[in-house]
């Protein structure tokens, strides 16, 4: 198969491409905030971790930090979500290895909430110390 035939095979190239990507993921998001209440509770703390940025006084490395541990432990929950999603999709029986895909993803988020916590002490710790 050459290059072109793959492209083909992939659908849409360019600004179409983009487009519907960009509603792909808008979808995605709606999605997992409707069915997914972890998620929902994730965006609403980041949201209001977010706004609190604007009104600490820190450095803008530190700041930085801390808005990209909100978006880390979004995006992580959504690939959990995804794996838990596709293992679901396969059967509902319990099976090592599905636990294993799902107790794993769930090990992910775990450990992203821990780095963004991690993140927001330091955060608070240089603003208000």
């Amino acid at each position: 198969m050459s290059a072109k035939d793959a492209s083909e095979l992939k659908g849409k190239t360019g600004l179409r491409r983009l487009i519907n990507a960009a509603g792909y993921s808008a979808a995605g998001f709606r999605a997992a905030f409707k069915n997914e209440d972890a998620f929902r509770q994730e965006c609403v703390l980041g949201a209001v971790l977010s706004a609190t940025l604007l009104f600490i006084e820190a450095d803008v490395a530190l700041k930085l930090i801390a808005f990209v541990s909100v978006v880390f432990v979004l995006v992580t929950e959504l690939l959990n979500s995804g794996i838990e999603a596709a293992i679901d999709r396969i059967g509902l029986e319990i099976h090592p290895l599905s636990k294993y895909a799902k107790d794993v993803g769930s090990c992910a988020v775990l450990f992203s909430l821990f780095a963004a916590a991690v993140c927001w002490a330091v955060l608070f710790y240089h603003a208000f110390v």
